[in-house]
C-alpha cells in the first residue's frame, strides 16, 4: 500500500520534511517521511531535488552531506547578508562562539573556557547543554566539556578532525597573513 503514492506526492513529502526539519535528514528518515518503502526511489527524487534547487534557486540549496544525509539550507555565501534579518537565532552569537571553541578544543575544562570566553561562559554552557549540543564530565570540582552526538547530527559533522581542518582553512582564507614587511 505504501508504494501507491504518486511521485508528485512523494516529492512533496520529501520537500516538506527537508524544509521543516532545520537539520540534516538521513535517507531512512526521508523514506519514512515520503510514504514509500523504496530507498532507491527516495534517493532518485532527492537527487532530482538537488538538481532542481541548483537550477531554480540562487540562495538556497539541498545539499548531500559526507555522511549520506541531506540538508535544505541557505547557501553559506548568503549567511552574512541574512544575519541582520534573522530575529531570533537558535543559538545566540556569544554562545555560538563558545560552542565553536568547545568543538575545536575538546575536551576542554571549565577553567580554560572561563579564561578564554569570560565568566559569561557558564550561561553559554547551560544553554548549550539544554540544547544537547555539549555535555560535561565532572572531575572533582572541575568540569570537562565536549560536544555530543546531537551536535554532530544537527550540524552534519561526521568527522571532528575534518571539521577542525576546514575551520582552520576557512579562517586562513578569510584572514590571510600579510607578507613579512622585514623581507622587503
Amino acid at each position: 500500500m505504501r508504494n501507491t503514492l504518486p511521485d508528485d506526492e512523494v516529492t512533496a513529502r520529501i520537500e516538506a520534511a527537508l524544509y521543516s526539519a532545520g537539520r540534516p535528514l538521513t535517507v531512512d528518515e526521508l523514506v519514512r517521511a515520503s510514504g514509500t518503502n523504496s530507498k532507491e526511489k527516495v534517493v532518485r527524487i532527492v537527487n532530482d531535488l538537488v538538481k532542481k534547487t541548483k537550477s531554480t534557486f540562487k540562495a538556497i540549496e539541498i545539499t548531500p552531506l559526507e555522511d549520506g544525509s541531506y540538508v535544505f539550507q541557505l547557501k553559506p555565501s548568503y549567511t552574512p547578508l541574512i544575519r541582520r534579518f534573522a530575529q531570533h537565532p537558535l543559538i545566540p552569537a556569544a554562545a555560538l562562539k563558545t560552542l565553536t571553541y568547545i568543538a575545536y578544543e575538546q575536551p576542554v575544562t571549565s577553567k580554560r573556557l572561563v579564561q578564554i570566553r569570560g565568566s559569561q561562559v557558564y550561561q553559554h554552557v547551560k544553554e548549550l547543554e539544554q540544547m544537547q549540543f555539549v555535555e560535561h564530565e565532572s572531575l572533582g570540582r572541575l568540569k570537562v566539556y565536549r560536544t555530543t552526538e546531537n551536535f554532530k547530527e544537527y550540524f552534519g559533522i561526521t568527522d571532528l578532525n575534518s571539521m577542525k581542518s576546514k575551520l582552520v582553512a576557512e579562517t586562513n582564507r578569510q584572514n590571510p597573513r600579510p607578507a613579512n614587511p622585514e623581507k622587503s
